[in-house]
């Protein structure tokens, strides 16, 4: 399976350690199997860097899972917020994993979040808030293991 990842740079040894936040699904590298996704968040980070050029960076991603803990978020979206929640408060809940992989909300998920998180909605208001997009994804390598064993780097190419 081909998957993508929006980026400032070619990256040909995607490296856990550059993740300097926690995002959806804790700090790792991000991957997805929408390529117009990766696009997206490549050309936003480019501006919001200050840099003229994006990269989408293709790798096969291979399909079975040996000796990895992966966690997976399906249609079960009060599981999904809470750990979204968690994550983006620096919870570490996410270290327990190797990989994680769902849905990416749209942008108002960080104003529904932060409504839950704060106390200001109960999480039936956030749940009925949240509006996913259907076809869009992410995974998240949250060890170098998983790296090395379930991605190869195949090209790259400017957004």
């Amino acid at each position: 399976m081909i998957v993508y990842h929006g980026s400032i740079e070619a990256v040909e040894k995607p490296d856990v350690l550059r993740s300097h936040r926690p995002l959806d699904f804790g700090k790792g590298f991000y991957v997805t199997s929408v390529r117009e996704q990766a696009e997206r968040w490549a050309k936003r980070k480019a501006a919001l860097l200050g840099k003229e050029k994006a990269f989408i960076n293709l790798y096969e991603m291979k399909e079975d899972v040996v000796g990895l803990i992966v966690k997976t978020f399906d249609e079960d979206l009060e599981e999904w917020i809470d750990f979204v929640c968690s994550c983006r408060d620096g919870g570490e809940e996410y270290l327990a994993y190797d990989m994680v992989s769902g849905k990416v909300a749209n942008d108002k998920v960080f104003r529904v979040v932060d409504m839950y998180h704060t106390g200001v909605w109960d999480k039936e208001r956030a749940l009925k808030e949240i509006k996913v997009y259907p076809s869009y994804d992410q995974v998240a390598f949250i060890t170098q293991r998983a790296i090395d064993q379930m991605l190869v780097f195949q090209s790259f190419e400017e957004a």
